[in-house]
Protein backbone atom coordinates (compact mmCIF):
# COMPACT_ATOMS: atom_id res chain seq x y z
CA UNK A 1 0.00 0.00 0.00
CA UNK A 2 2.84 2.41 1.05
CA UNK A 3 4.61 1.57 -1.88
CA UNK A 4 2.13 1.69 -4.34
CA UNK A 5 1.38 5.42 -2.77
CA UNK A 6 4.91 6.36 -3.11
CA UNK A 7 5.46 5.66 -6.33
CA UNK A 8 2.21 7.57 -7.52
CA UNK A 9 3.60 10.32 -5.58
CA UNK A 10 6.82 10.11 -7.54
CA UNK A 11 5.54 10.00 -10.71
CA UNK A 12 2.81 12.77 -9.82
CA UNK A 13 6.17 15.13 -8.76
CA UNK A 14 5.87 17.97 -11.25
CA UNK A 15 8.93 18.09 -13.97
CA UNK A 16 8.77 22.02 -13.55
CA UNK A 17 9.72 21.90 -10.15
CA UNK A 18 13.40 20.78 -11.30
CA UNK A 19 14.00 23.95 -12.89
CA UNK A 20 16.04 26.67 -11.59
CA UNK A 21 13.96 29.38 -12.90
CA UNK A 22 10.54 27.97 -12.68
CA UNK A 23 8.12 29.54 -10.31
CA UNK A 24 7.77 28.88 -6.11
CA UNK A 25 6.48 25.56 -6.02
CA UNK A 26 2.98 25.29 -5.27
CA UNK A 27 1.23 24.54 -2.16
CA UNK A 28 0.79 20.90 -3.19
CA UNK A 29 4.17 20.12 -4.57
CA UNK A 30 5.01 21.08 -0.80
CA UNK A 31 3.41 18.80 0.31
CA UNK A 32 4.84 15.77 -2.02
CA UNK A 33 8.20 17.53 -1.77
CA UNK A 34 8.41 17.09 2.39
CA UNK A 35 6.69 13.68 2.32
CA UNK A 36 9.60 12.66 0.02
CA UNK A 37 11.55 14.23 1.47
CA UNK A 38 10.93 12.52 5.51
CA UNK A 39 11.06 9.00 3.21
CA UNK A 40 14.73 10.57 1.80
CA UNK A 41 16.44 11.08 5.48
CA UNK A 42 15.39 7.67 6.34
CA UNK A 43 17.63 5.92 3.36
CA UNK A 44 20.94 4.45 5.58
CA UNK A 45 23.68 6.11 3.77
CA UNK A 46 24.92 3.61 1.80
CA UNK A 47 21.51 3.44 -0.51
CA UNK A 48 21.34 7.03 -1.37
CA UNK A 49 23.35 9.32 -3.60
CA UNK A 50 26.48 10.36 -1.55
CA UNK A 51 26.28 14.21 -1.09
CA UNK A 52 29.44 16.13 -1.64
CA UNK A 53 29.29 19.90 -1.22
CA UNK A 54 31.80 22.16 -3.15
CA UNK A 55 32.65 25.58 -1.86
CA UNK A 56 34.45 28.31 -4.57
CA UNK A 57 36.89 30.44 -3.60
CA UNK A 58 36.14 34.52 -2.98
CA UNK A 59 37.91 35.79 -0.13
CA UNK A 60 35.36 38.13 1.71
CA UNK A 61 32.87 36.77 -0.37
CA UNK A 62 32.61 33.32 0.89
CA UNK A 63 31.34 34.14 4.26
CA UNK A 64 28.32 32.94 2.13
CA UNK A 65 29.26 29.81 2.48
CA UNK A 66 28.38 30.09 6.17
CA UNK A 67 24.71 31.01 5.45
CA UNK A 68 24.58 28.35 2.87
CA UNK A 69 25.80 25.42 5.29
CA UNK A 70 22.99 26.57 7.72
CA UNK A 71 20.48 26.66 5.71
CA UNK A 72 21.78 23.00 4.37
CA UNK A 73 22.33 21.55 8.26
CA UNK A 74 18.63 22.98 9.30
CA UNK A 75 17.06 21.02 6.62
CA UNK A 76 18.73 17.83 7.92
CA UNK A 77 20.59 17.68 4.69
CA UNK A 78 23.31 14.95 4.13
CA UNK A 79 26.63 15.71 3.93
CA UNK A 80 28.95 13.70 2.78
CA UNK A 81 31.69 15.11 1.91
CA UNK A 82 33.21 18.81 1.39
CA UNK A 83 35.36 19.97 -1.31
CA UNK A 84 36.86 23.70 -1.00
CA UNK A 85 39.37 26.19 -2.57
CA UNK A 86 40.38 29.23 -0.85
CA UNK A 87 38.15 31.00 1.36
CA UNK A 88 35.83 27.89 0.79
CA UNK A 89 38.85 25.57 2.08
CA UNK A 90 38.86 27.48 5.09
CA UNK A 91 34.91 27.35 5.64
CA UNK A 92 34.93 23.69 4.64
CA UNK A 93 37.84 22.60 7.03
CA UNK A 94 36.52 24.20 10.15
CA UNK A 95 32.99 23.24 9.57
CA UNK A 96 34.17 19.45 8.72
CA UNK A 97 35.99 19.87 11.84
CA UNK A 98 32.71 20.54 14.19
CA UNK A 99 33.51 23.66 14.62
CA UNK A 100 29.85 25.46 16.23
CA UNK A 101 27.81 27.27 13.37
CA UNK A 102 27.86 30.26 16.01
CA UNK A 103 31.44 30.32 16.21
CA UNK A 104 31.75 30.56 12.04
CA UNK A 105 29.32 33.50 11.88
CA UNK A 106 31.40 34.82 15.08
CA UNK A 107 33.94 35.44 12.53
CA UNK A 108 32.34 36.97 9.53
CA UNK A 109 31.70 39.93 12.25
CA UNK A 110 35.36 40.07 13.00
CA UNK A 111 36.79 38.77 9.93
CA UNK A 112 40.21 41.08 8.71
CA UNK A 113 42.77 40.24 6.32
CA UNK A 114 45.12 39.35 9.79
CA UNK A 115 43.24 36.12 9.30
CA UNK A 116 45.65 35.02 6.58
CA UNK A 117 49.00 37.47 7.08
CA UNK A 118 50.26 40.03 10.05
CA UNK A 119 52.36 42.05 7.20
CA UNK A 120 49.10 43.26 5.79
CA UNK A 121 49.66 46.54 7.32
CA UNK A 122 50.86 49.82 5.41
CA UNK A 123 54.33 49.06 5.76
CA UNK A 124 54.02 45.43 4.74
CA UNK A 125 51.55 46.84 1.43
CA UNK A 126 54.54 49.14 0.69
CA UNK A 127 56.93 46.89 0.74
CA UNK A 128 54.79 44.69 -1.60
CA UNK A 129 54.04 47.54 -4.09
CA UNK A 130 57.31 48.97 -4.21
CA UNK A 131 60.32 46.37 -3.11
CA UNK A 132 58.02 43.47 -4.47
CA UNK A 133 58.45 41.95 -0.95
CA UNK A 134 55.99 38.99 -0.57
CA UNK A 135 54.59 38.62 2.44
CA UNK A 136 53.81 35.69 4.93
CA UNK A 137 50.34 33.39 4.78
CA UNK A 138 51.83 32.09 8.47
CA UNK A 139 48.74 33.63 10.44
CA UNK A 140 46.62 31.30 8.88
CA UNK A 141 48.00 27.92 9.88
CA UNK A 142 47.36 29.39 13.56
CA UNK A 143 44.42 30.86 12.72
CA UNK A 144 43.19 26.81 12.11
CA UNK A 145 44.95 25.30 14.70
CA UNK A 146 43.62 27.90 17.33
CA UNK A 147 40.32 27.24 16.69
CA UNK A 148 40.52 23.38 15.90
CA UNK A 149 43.98 21.65 16.96
CA UNK A 150 46.97 20.81 14.99
CA UNK A 151 44.57 17.82 13.36
CA UNK A 152 45.18 15.87 10.14
CA UNK A 153 42.65 15.43 7.48
CA UNK A 154 41.68 12.00 8.92
CA UNK A 155 40.69 13.68 12.09
CA UNK A 156 37.78 14.89 10.60
CA UNK A 157 33.90 14.53 11.32
CA UNK A 158 33.13 14.73 7.42
CA UNK A 159 35.71 13.91 4.53
CA UNK A 160 37.26 16.65 3.28
CA UNK A 161 39.56 18.12 0.69
CA UNK A 162 41.17 20.83 -1.05
CA UNK A 163 43.10 23.01 -3.42
CA UNK A 164 46.15 24.51 -4.22
CA UNK A 165 48.03 25.23 -7.06
CA UNK A 166 52.10 24.75 -7.57
CA UNK A 167 53.57 27.57 -9.14
CA UNK A 168 56.70 25.93 -10.74
CA UNK A 169 54.86 23.46 -12.42
CA UNK A 170 51.00 24.94 -12.49
CA UNK A 171 49.34 21.39 -11.39
CA UNK A 172 46.49 21.24 -9.33
CA UNK A 173 47.36 20.05 -6.43
CA UNK A 174 44.56 18.23 -4.24
CA UNK A 175 45.19 17.79 -0.56
CA UNK A 176 43.02 14.85 1.43
CA UNK A 177 44.92 13.52 4.23
CA UNK A 178 47.98 14.87 5.93
CA UNK A 179 48.47 18.03 8.01
CA UNK A 180 45.15 20.00 7.52
CA UNK A 181 46.43 23.72 8.45
CA UNK A 182 49.05 23.88 6.33
CA UNK A 183 46.69 22.36 3.53
CA UNK A 184 44.03 25.30 3.99
CA UNK A 185 46.84 27.82 4.27
CA UNK A 186 48.38 26.87 0.94
CA UNK A 187 44.95 26.56 -0.50
CA UNK A 188 43.99 30.74 -0.10
CA UNK A 189 48.10 31.66 -0.37
CA UNK A 190 47.20 34.59 -2.78
CA UNK A 191 50.00 34.55 -5.50
CA UNK A 192 51.39 37.85 -6.02
CA UNK A 193 50.97 38.49 -2.07
CA UNK A 194 51.81 35.67 -0.39
CA UNK A 195 55.10 34.45 -0.64
CA UNK A 196 54.74 30.29 -1.84
CA UNK A 197 54.05 27.96 0.77
CA UNK A 198 56.87 25.45 0.44
CA UNK A 199 55.68 22.07 1.61
CA UNK A 200 57.65 18.62 0.79
CA UNK A 201 59.22 19.61 -3.05
CA UNK A 202 55.95 22.01 -4.06
CA UNK A 203 55.92 25.67 -4.28
CA UNK A 204 51.87 26.58 -3.38
CA UNK A 205 49.53 28.77 -4.15
CA UNK A 206 45.81 29.92 -4.03
CA UNK A 207 43.99 26.82 -5.68
CA UNK A 208 41.66 29.63 -7.06
CA UNK A 209 43.98 29.89 -9.97
CA UNK A 210 44.16 26.07 -10.85
CA UNK A 211 40.16 24.94 -9.74
CA UNK A 212 38.32 27.52 -7.95
CA UNK A 213 35.18 25.66 -7.66
CA UNK A 214 36.36 21.99 -7.24
CA UNK A 215 34.01 19.75 -7.89
CA UNK A 216 36.46 17.16 -9.27
CA UNK A 217 37.80 16.73 -6.18
CA UNK A 218 34.75 16.36 -4.89
CA UNK A 219 34.01 13.19 -6.70
CA UNK A 220 37.67 12.49 -6.18
CA UNK A 221 36.11 11.87 -2.73
CA UNK A 222 33.61 9.34 -3.83
CA UNK A 223 30.59 11.89 -3.88
CA UNK A 224 28.08 11.03 -6.25
CA UNK A 225 25.69 13.88 -6.46
CA UNK A 226 27.38 17.82 -6.38
CA UNK A 227 25.81 21.02 -4.83
CA UNK A 228 28.10 23.93 -5.48
CA UNK A 229 28.27 27.07 -3.72
CA UNK A 230 29.31 30.12 -5.66
CA UNK A 231 30.52 33.08 -4.97
CA UNK A 232 30.99 34.80 -7.94
CA UNK A 233 32.95 38.36 -8.63
CA UNK A 234 31.42 42.03 -9.77
CA UNK A 235 34.16 42.83 -12.40
CA UNK A 236 34.70 46.36 -13.27
CA UNK A 237 37.52 49.13 -13.39
CA UNK A 238 36.59 51.74 -10.84
CA UNK A 239 39.12 50.28 -7.93
CA UNK A 240 41.80 49.54 -10.05
CA UNK A 241 44.38 52.16 -8.64
CA UNK A 242 47.56 49.52 -8.67
CA UNK A 243 49.27 47.23 -8.99
CA UNK A 244 47.72 44.99 -6.45
CA UNK A 245 44.42 45.88 -7.62
CA UNK A 246 45.22 45.35 -10.78
CA UNK A 247 46.89 41.52 -9.82
CA UNK A 248 43.69 41.19 -8.06
CA UNK A 249 40.79 41.45 -10.71
CA UNK A 250 43.06 39.49 -13.02
CA UNK A 251 43.04 36.15 -10.05
CA UNK A 252 38.90 37.35 -10.04
CA UNK A 253 38.79 37.04 -13.79
CA UNK A 254 41.07 33.74 -13.59
CA UNK A 255 38.45 31.68 -11.34
CA UNK A 256 35.25 32.67 -12.36
CA UNK A 257 36.42 31.65 -15.96
CA UNK A 258 37.79 28.21 -14.30
CA UNK A 259 33.93 28.17 -12.44
CA UNK A 260 32.03 27.72 -15.26
CA UNK A 261 32.43 24.47 -16.10
CA UNK A 262 32.61 23.37 -12.45
CA UNK A 263 29.24 24.87 -12.92
CA UNK A 264 27.94 22.11 -15.81
CA UNK A 265 29.41 19.53 -13.62
CA UNK A 266 27.60 19.89 -10.81
CA UNK A 267 23.92 18.43 -10.07
CA UNK A 268 23.11 22.11 -8.00
CA UNK A 269 24.47 25.04 -8.09
CA UNK A 270 23.69 28.29 -5.74
CA UNK A 271 25.28 31.27 -6.95
CA UNK A 272 24.81 33.92 -4.41
CA UNK A 273 24.52 37.17 -5.03
CA UNK A 274 27.61 38.85 -3.81
CA UNK A 275 28.99 40.31 -6.70
CA UNK A 276 29.27 44.01 -5.06
CA UNK A 277 31.57 42.56 -2.15
CA UNK A 278 34.90 43.32 -3.15
CA UNK A 279 37.78 41.10 -3.01
CA UNK A 280 39.22 42.54 0.63
CA UNK A 281 35.92 43.95 1.80
CA UNK A 282 36.40 41.89 4.84
CA UNK A 283 33.61 44.28 6.92
CA UNK A 284 31.17 42.90 5.08
CA UNK A 285 31.64 39.38 5.52
CA UNK A 286 28.79 38.84 8.07
CA UNK A 287 26.56 40.52 5.59
CA UNK A 288 27.84 38.12 2.42
CA UNK A 289 27.21 35.30 5.31
CA UNK A 290 23.30 36.81 5.06
CA UNK A 291 22.92 36.85 1.46
CA UNK A 292 24.24 32.58 1.63
CA UNK A 293 21.55 32.04 4.09
CA UNK A 294 18.76 34.03 2.05
CA UNK A 295 19.81 32.82 -1.81
CA UNK A 296 20.12 28.52 0.02
CA UNK A 297 16.49 29.09 1.75
CA UNK A 298 15.38 30.38 -1.84
CA UNK A 299 16.60 27.41 -3.47
CA UNK A 300 16.16 25.15 -1.09
CA UNK A 301 13.28 23.23 -2.55
CA UNK A 302 14.19 22.88 -5.72
CA UNK A 303 17.98 21.24 -4.18
CA UNK A 304 15.78 18.77 -2.61
CA UNK A 305 13.48 18.02 -5.40
CA UNK A 306 16.76 17.47 -7.66
CA UNK A 307 18.50 15.00 -5.28
CA UNK A 308 14.63 13.37 -4.52
CA UNK A 309 14.75 12.80 -8.24
CA UNK A 310 18.55 11.46 -8.45
CA UNK A 311 17.17 8.65 -5.34
CA UNK A 312 14.30 7.43 -7.12
CA UNK A 313 15.59 4.30 -7.48
CA UNK A 314 16.59 4.06 -3.30
CA UNK A 315 13.37 5.49 -2.85
CA UNK A 316 11.09 2.32 -4.45
CA UNK A 317 13.12 0.18 -3.73
CA UNK A 318 12.70 0.89 0.17
CA UNK A 319 9.26 -0.31 0.04
CA UNK A 320 9.55 -3.01 -2.73
CA UNK A 321 10.15 -6.68 -1.17
CA UNK A 322 12.87 -8.60 -2.06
Amino acid sequence: MKCGLLLSLLLLFPARAFCADSPSPLYGDEIVRDFLWSEFQELPADKRPKVGLVLSGGAARGFAHVGFLEVLTNAGFPIDGIAGTSMGAVIGALFSAGFPMDQLWELGRRATFSYATKDFNKIGVLSLILHEKLMSSDAMEDFITQRIGDITFEDLQIPFSCVAMDIKTGESIVFREGPLAIAVRSSMNLPGIFKPVQYRHRYLVDGGVADNLPVDAAKALGMEWILSSHTPAGLDDASLHNILTYLLQVMEIRGELLAQQSIKDSDMVVTHKVQHIKFTEFEKSFHAGELGLEETYRRLPYIKENLLLRSFGALTDKYVLP
